[in-house]
């Protein structure tokens, strides 16, 4: 009788640890659940970061600037044109040769903002202009310019700057002797020998120009000069997409579609008008 009774808690104490051994199981299966939210969660910033566009850029401003407002009037205009397709854009700024090969190695989706070349038409797609270089001759209000052609300005006294194209035309009449030409190291001095009478007109790019005056001179001095609107030479910058990053094909016309936009509903001419004003 004894070991009948021995046997039945035996198997007493058995089924107890079998039903413990359950629970416990069940326990661990239902913690294991939040443990796995964590993955789930990393979907949204994957969706998130697809419609991020990385961009390599440099200083030159009011066009590119990491100081300034919108990171630049070319950059703020990359930026929105993107924005109207349900894009952002994340800078990054570096020494000039490093953002291109940065872009054009596809470590970076692209770069903001370039004349276009032959050779880097075979790393990049190019975009519509995004914005034009214009050169103009900046000269003093009281002084009375006109010009159509290089040899109109024969008896100008012309300032510039050491080591800049003012394109061809204008290469070739100083090289001719066509005209006079003196330069010196810096803008800012020749915005200075232009106010204090040493030379009559001087070439430069018109909004990298009123940028200067704005933050070097005086509102009386700014007042005293103006400019001629006929360029010297007008040269259009583009976005560039590195040809080895998969979907940039498409996404130069996307960027295009919102570029378009911006001229059509005027946006684009009030971004340069609010550059002026250092907005």
């Amino acid at each position: 009788m004894n070991s009948i009774r021995s046997l039945s808690t035996m198997c007493a104490r058995l089924l107890s640890l079998g039903w413990l051994l359950v629970t416990l199981l069940a326990c661990q299966s239902q913690s294991a659940t939040p443990e796995a939210a964590p993955v789930a969660s990393t979907s949204t910033p994957i969706e998130e970061s697809a419609n991020t566009i990385r961009l390599t850029n440099g200083e030159w401003p009011p066009y590119l600037s990491e100081t300034l407002p919108h990171k630049g009037l070319a950059s703020r205009i990359v930026t929105e044109a993107f924005a109207t397709q349900g894009f952002t854009v994340e800078y990054g700024f570096f020494p000039w040769p490093r953002a291109l090969s940065l872009a054009q190695e596809g470590a970076w989706d692209g770069s903001a903002v370039w004349f276009k070349n032959a050779e880097r038409e075979k790393d990049f797609y190019f975009s519509e202009p995004v914005m034009d270089s214009q050169y103009v001759f900046f000269h003093l209000k009281s002084y009375p310019f006109e010009w159509e052609e290089m040899e109109d300005l024969a008896e100008v006294r012309i300032g510039a700057t050491l080591e800049y194209d003012y394109g061809e035309a204008f290469t070739q009449a100083e090289e001719a002797g066509i005209i006079s030409v003196e330069r010196i190291p810096a803008d800012e001095q020749n915005f200075s020998k232009l106010l204090g009478g040493r030379i009559d007109v001087f070439p430069l790019d018109l909004e990298v120009g009123l940028s200067m005056l704005r933050k070097n001179f005086t509102p009386e001095e700014m007042e005293q000069i103006t400019y001629h609107p006929l360029p010297i030479r007008s040269d259009p910058g583009y976005l560039l997409l590195s040809r080895k990053v998969e979907g940039n094909a498409e996404l130069i016309d996307v960027f295009n579609a919102g570029l378009e936009e911006l001229r059509a509903n005027g946006q684009l001419q009030q971004f340069v008008e609010e550059s002026r004003q250092g907005k």
